[in-house]
């Protein structure tokens, strides 16, 4: 990706969001960005696309806890884990966030599908948002088919096909090829956010950060609205 100057003031942009449910430095990265765009007056600009990136493709099918999915692939020990979970608790908190430590983990490959589908619907980002964000609260199990139908129903997407997709194997394909574009463009984890394909970040930035990859295309927020 190559730095250019800012488009014309019409223009729109799209914001490429290469991420994965369980990822908490995707959680808070994506509100990051959000906070970044809603700062600027012509944050009707920008359009949020959600790219399928999963972090472990190996990840166990069946729901297991936290300590026991990463120990199972990282080693160490459950009271590393909890520590390592408290410390991104208490950033997520102290951004406004909630941020359960109950929670489980399994194989995030056919959440991805059903995303793919709510693109196809203009919802993508809505859909993933909506289901993180119920993710980390503890309000909702990712991993439940009818928790996953009745989520897609909030956000205006058939809950029917929703079910159809988790029974069967659409999308999968394009489930992969998302990732491998992500690697291909740089990405070596979640969240990796690219701007109208010209300026990107791996990682969870800062909000000033965001603000500033924004600037890099769209041009900078007015002086009367830069607070």
């Amino acid at each position: 990706m190559v730095d250019q100057a800012p488009h014309p003031g019409g223009s729109t942009f799209a914001i490429e969001f290469w991420s994965d449910l369980g990822c908490p430095w995707c959680y808070l990265g994506k509100h990051r960005l959000r906070t970044a765009i809603a700062r600027r007056p012509d944050a009707g600009r920008f359009e949020i696309r959600v790219r399928s990136f999963e972090l472990n493709p190996a990840a166990s099918r069946e729901p297991e806890t936290i300590e026991q999915a990463f120990i199972r692939t990282h080693g160490g020990t459950a009271a590393d884990v909890l520590r390592g979970e408290q410390q991104i608790q208490a950033v997520a908190r102290s951004e406004g966030l909630p941020f359960t430590l109950d929670r489980l983990s399994a194989n995030t490959f056919d959440l991805h599908r059903v995303v793919q589908y709510a693109t196809d619907q203009g919802l993508g980002f809505e859909f993933f948002s909506g289901v993180q964000d119920g993710f980390f609260s503890g309000d909702l199990d990712p991993y439940a088919p009818a928790a996953l139908a009745a989520a897609a129903e909030s956000a205006g997407i058939d809950g029917r096909r929703v079910r159809e997709i988790l029974a069967g194997d659409e999308y999968a394909d394009r489930v992969r090829a998302d990732r491998a574009e992500g690697l291909a463009l740089g990405a070596t984890g979640v969240p990796f956010v690219v701007i109208d394909r010209r300026v990107g970040a791996p990682g969870a930035q800062a909000v000033q950060v965001y603000a500033q990859l924004l600037a890099q295309v769209a041009g900078p927020v007015p002086v009367e609205r830069a607070s």
